[in-house]
């Protein structure tokens, strides 16, 4: 496991310090995974977005099954 290490002001160390009883790094820890977790999705999102965009119909008649035959047949 990697350490990291973060500031605070001392007014937030207080606060922290009244709640002893709270597992501060777990806080911190849950807050990175729920905000990379978020990105991931978004990143998803995007993806999809633009494979949309660049999403095209095909031309009337054509046969995807004649290309993929001609495609096997050259190998």
């Amino acid at each position: 496991m990697t350490t990291i290490s973060v500031r605070i002001d001392d007014e937030l160390k207080k606060k922290m310090e009244a709640h002893p009883d709270i597992n501060w790094s777990g806080v911190i820890r849950a807050a990175i995974n729920d905000r990379t977790d978020r990105n991931k999705d978004r990143d998803l999102v995007k993806a999809i977005i633009i494979t949309e965009k660049l999403r095209r119909k095909p031309k009337s008649g054509w046969d995807s099954t004649k290309v993929i035959r001609e495609w096997r047949q050259k190998r």
